[in-house]
């Protein structure tokens, strides 16, 4: 497994809460359609106006060539429209998951 890491700024940090809602209502849903994504979180790190980046975007994909390929689909087309009104990705790091890391499983982080 590939996992790609973006720092992202606003093009205007005002409209953060109508960014995330984008993140949330429409990119987070989009992944069901590309079938290399296997993992997609989106974090915010400042909301100042001025600070380097605001946001980080974590993409984990069954590998590059797959991802490459749902990049030509449409619908991954439409994502990267609607993404390039709002922010742009200011730097990428990209590098390959040693062994199966560790993730809780989400009963042992519900509330009680």
């Amino acid at each position: 497994m590939e996992t790609i890491v973006h720092r992202i700024r606003l093009k205007d940090s005002g409209q953060h809460e109508a960014f995330e809602r984008w993140v949330c209502e429409r990119d987070y849903v989009a992944c069901h359609d590309l079938p290399s994504v296997v993992g997609f979180d989106v974090h915010r790190v400042s909301l100042e106006p001025d600070a380097d980046c605001h946001y980080m975007e974590i993409i984990r994909v069954s590998s590059q060539a797959d991802f490459e390929r749902d990049m030509a689909t449409p619908t991954f087309k439409g994502l990267e429209r609607d993404f390039s009104g709002m922010a742009e990705v200011i730097d990428e790091i990209a590098g390959h998951q040693i062994g199966p890391g560790y993730r809780k499983a989400h009963s042992e982080t519900a509330p009680a």
